[in-house]
């Protein structure tokens, strides 16, 4: 099988960064990646040209990776709290799913959806329990939710 050697102009999951020298097979870069735009011949005018475009989309991927591990710092510290009915044991009648965290995040001043909420199964106790909350890729944040016996009349 002949491999071409080619300059990648965008990330490619599981190939490589811009700026990457990979190699690939002759038919993958003749039908997609060089029709696509997506990697040019490895040249070295090229390679001059990407690792000025490389270093910008580096500033650009820290500058996100920083704001994404804001936001995980700021869920961290949050703490939400909410009060269900529940029975003498503790245990509740109800649950505290995935939209009732989406709903005290937002009073918290924090937006996401019910998709971003990664409970294995709704809560049904008493106590203070930890949700992961899906941030961005692979980055998650702990928030604590405090669930309280509200007082029955």
């Amino acid at each position: 099988m002949k491999t071409v050697k080619l300059l990648l102009r965008e990330n490619v999951k599981d190939l490589g960064k811009c700026g990457d020298v990979v190699k690939v097979a002759a038919g993958y870069a003749r039908n997609y990646l060089v029709p696509q735009r997506i990697a040019v011949v490895a040249s070295e005018d090229n390679i001059k040209l990407m690792a000025r475009r490389r270093e910008k989309l580096d500033a650009q991927e820290a500058a996100h990776a920083a704001e994404v591990a804001t936001r995980v710092e700021a869920l961290e510290a949050l703490q939400l709290k909410t009060a269900e009915t529940a029975d003498e044991n503790g245990h509740l009648y109800g649950s505290v799913n995935a939209a009732t965290i989406v709903r005290l995040l937002g009073e918290a001043g924090h937006g996401y959806e019910e998709k971003d909420v990664r409970l294995a199964e709704p809560i049904k106790t008493v106590g203070t329990h930890a949700v992961p909350i899906h941030v961005h890729g692979d980055a998650t944040a702990n928030v604590t939710v405090e669930v309280e016996a509200a007082a029955q009349a």
